[in-house]
């Protein structure tokens, strides 16, 4: 028996919907829309369908909504204005709410004030830790001289910061791996549940073990390249998300798995592996959030016009986080020791209520979350396919 909740439409209003009453699933949507598939004329209506009927369990066991890439050009030619762009956001951030087994992304989502003040309370207890436990490195100590000389004999010119010995990189490195624990294992988690709501409790598929297996380099490629993103219209879009993504998952993999690499006194010469990663990461982020920034506070595109708070909380933190790295270096190869320990502080106090809030329970989650919709629907084509061929 189906469900309808009469309260939904209010209901998904608190995840960012506006507008959206109005729609009489004329299927404008639909046929403006580029990532529709061939002989689909289901997509995105039928979503959209589901929220102003109020079927919650339909919504939860569909993948639809991360297909969705939100170009806008449903939004700009909808005869009504109901922003299907924007349902299909807010159907997101529901989805993630209902995937999340802890109720956290229910109250990020719901409450700026929640948000706000988590990664406030997060900001602080960072900054404690470094005030309770880091020590600031006497220069004129005879053993700190002998470790900047041994570390100079290795640079392009003498090391004068020793920032290892401010923020040991191997304890560093063991709080990013725990921290990695914890958000891994809420993720994957979600991610389990977001499996048994979309294949697990579909009694009618049967997917063989061989077929996971198989759909698994398509699911990559999307990762990778986001690759239906590449459909729409706005080629830029498209290039500064990619732009951000990789950017960021370039600095995620020096932190947490090259973080000797990457943290060290010894300093490069401008062409170093470090030093162009770092650069890359470093620029990608800085160009994508004010791209982004910019683009919402002037609201001239459809895909700006409507701001969730997460949106705005989002990319400032990862602007903050790139100002603050890229202030580090420059603080660090310049002989800059107090501002360089300062804003080491200040960057880990940004990246770490980022990591906590957006990885697992929020906006970032999304990245998993969409190529592994990706990797579900083709499951479902294929298992499909394979029993229209054997029937």
């Amino acid at each position: 028996m189906t469900r309808i909740n009469t309260e939904f439409a209010s209901e998904i209003e608190r995840y960012g919907a506006v507008d959206f009453t109005a729609c009489y699933n004329c299927g404008n949507c639909t046929a403006v829309c580029p990532l529709v598939d061939e002989g689909d004329d289901t997509f995105p209506r039928r979503i959209l369908r589901y929220t102003l009927l109020g079927l919650e369990e339909d919504l939860e066991t569909s993948i639809d909504p991360w297909l969705c890439y939100y170009c806008g050009d449903c939004s700009e030619t909808c005869p009504r204005q109901s922003n299907p762009g924007e349902i299909m956001m807010a159907i997101r951030r529901y989805l993630t709410s209902i995937y999340d087994w802890t109720g956290l992304s229910r109250r990020l989502y719901k409450s700026a004030k929640a948000h706000v003040g988590a990664m406030f309370v997060l900001f602080l207890t960072v900054l404690l830790a470094f005030y309770i436990f880091a020590e600031i490195p006497d220069l004129s100590d005879p053993q700190v001289q002998q470790y900047l000389e041994t570390v100079s004999k290795d640079s392009i010119k003498p090391a004068e910061v020793p920032l290892n010995l401010f923020a040991p990189v191997h304890i560093i490195h063991i709080a990013d791996l725990f921290l990695l624990g914890i958000i891994s294992f809420f993720l994957l988690s979600n991610i389990f549940n977001m499996y048994y709501k979309l294949i697990l409790k579909n009694r009618d598929i049967k997917i063989p073990l061989w077929m996971y297996i198989k759909e698994v380099p398509k699911a990559v490629l999307h990762f990778a390249t986001q690759l239906k993103f590449s459909k729409c219209e706005r080629k830029f879009y498209w290039v500064a998300h990619l732009f951000i993504m990789s950017s960021y998952i370039i600095m995620f993999g020096l932190i947490i798995a090259g973080l000797s690499f990457f943290q060290t006194d010894v300093i490069h010469s401008a062409f170093h592996p470090q030093r162009l990663l770092g650069y890359y990461a470093t620029f990608g982020i800085i160009f994508a959030a004010t791209y982004f920034l910019i683009g919402r506070i002037r609201k001239e595109n459809e895909i700006f016009k409507f701001t969730h708070h997460s949106d705005f909380i989002f990319v400032f933190t990862l602007l903050m986080m790139a100002v603050t790295g890229i202030l580090i270096h420059l603080f660090r190869i310049n002989g800059m020791a107090e501002p360089t320990y300062y804003m080491y502080a200040i960057h880990l106090a940004f990246e770490v209520p980022f990591v906590v809030t957006f990885v697992a329970f929020s906006k970032w989650s999304h990245i998993a979350y969409r190529p592994f919709a990706i990797y579900f629907t083709n499951l479902k084509k294929s298992a499909k396919a394979m029993e229209s061929s054997s029937g």
